[in-house]
């Protein structure tokens, strides 16, 4: 049973990332549709933003089976 309750626990814990990654890549989109001359350091802050949340998603993989 605890190895179920690991995996449902990681299945809610990738949910936060998930909408992270959407907001992110979502507003990136549309700040360049913006401002298409801001395009180069708008995906450059998009790409750190999306280290930063994937690096949660893999804490949360990782906890899920050490725990």
């Amino acid at each position: 049973m605890e190895g179920s309750l690991n995996v449902l626990g990681y299945a809610v814990a990738t949910l936060g990332p998930a909408i992270g990654l959407a907001v992110i890549i979502g507003k990136a989109i549309e700040s360049m549709a913006r401002q298409p001359e801001a395009a180069g350091m708008v995906r450059t802050t998009m790409f750190i933003g999306i280290a930063v949340v994937e690096a949660l998603a893999l804490l949360a993989f990782v906890l899920a089976f050490a725990l």
